[in-house]
């Protein structure tokens, strides 16, 4: 049971919490800071997000298109857990998640409770928002500023410049997985009138085209990153660049309806893009 329920919170996808917290970690205790802390942000960041995830199935799935992907609340399509059954497992995730909140605030005290209520905020905003465009958005602060500031402060007792740098570089590619997911999604969607940033654009080839722009964003901040903090061994990421036209190129040769397989082949591929760079910037920061 408990893994049925992980699944379909997308587990898959805690990686991208999981090593963007692991990049500023480590950079947090290159500058004297509390492991424990850092451990205890890390518990509470991942059951937010698997609360996320969920509850974005919950309002999804009272929208569905007929043609929606296969892979789509899938095991709500099969009456294998209803509407009320997702809420509850959602407030136990974010109860476990405040609870590590409630800790940290003992312990650093005020701003983690403003830190807090951000996160929170978004969290259960985030379906809303993503069916009006601003999903990818929500994901660049929460899993960008808020995360890598956060996890620092609770460290370290500071907020730094350089961190925000690291924090826009690397949330690009988590984004990446995010754009990715509405790309599979574009005819669902369409039909289904939610206004994602994929919708909006109107056309699914600009949508595809559209990955260039977001990887090619992330690689600006890593620039800047690797000037702001005087340690080029970050452009080692740069080899990661093929991967993106790989993702592109997999992104053409997907259809509406396609196997589920086929569905997940593809995002893994953004998520896995996410993973390498940030195990390569994780690596350059220990130099």
């Amino acid at each position: 049971m408990i893994w049925f329920w992980l699944k379909n919170s997308r587990i898959f996808s805690l990686p991208m919490a999981i090593l963007s917290w692991l990049v500023i970690f480590i950079y947090a205790l290159k500058n004297d800071g509390n492991i424990l802390n850092g451990i205890t942000a890390l518990i509470g960041i991942s059951f937010a997000q698997l609360a996320t995830n969920l509850f974005d199935d919950y309002i999804d799935y009272r929208s569905l298109p007929p043609n929606s992907q296969q892979a789509k609340c899938s095991y709500i399509k099969e009456g294998k857990a209803t509407l009320n059954d997702i809420l509850k497992v959602v407030i136990i995730y974010l109860g476990i998640s405040c609870l590590t909140g409630l800790i940290l605030f003992f312990r650093c005290g005020f701003p983690v409770i403003g830190l807090a209520l951000i996160g929170g905020i978004i969290v259960l905003l985030y379906a809303k928002l993503s069916q009006r465009g601003f999903s990818e958005f929500a994901v660049g602060i929460t899993f960008g500023p808020l995360l890598f500031e956060g996890v620092y402060f609770v460290m370290t007792g500071m907020f730094s410049l350089k961190v925000l740098i690291m924090s826009l570089a690397v949330v690009m590619f988590t984004i990446g997985l995010m754009y990715t997911h509405t790309v599979l999604d574009f005819e669902g969607d369409m039909c289904s009138h939610k206004k994602t940033l994929v919708c909006r654009l109107g056309d699914k080839t600009k949508a595809i085209n559209g990955v260039f722009a977001v990887y090619g964003l992330g690689y600006l901040f890593t620039i800047i990153l690797a000037y702001a903090m005087h340690n080029y061994y970050i452009l080692a990421t740069f080899v990661l660049i093929p991967l993106v036209f790989k993702l592109h190129n997999s992104l053409k040769s997907f259809t509406c309806g396609d196997e589920e397989k086929e569905f997940y082949f593809r995002l893994l591929q953004a998520r896995n893009l996410m993973v390498y760079y940030s195990i390569i910037l994780t690596c350059a920061l220990i130099q």
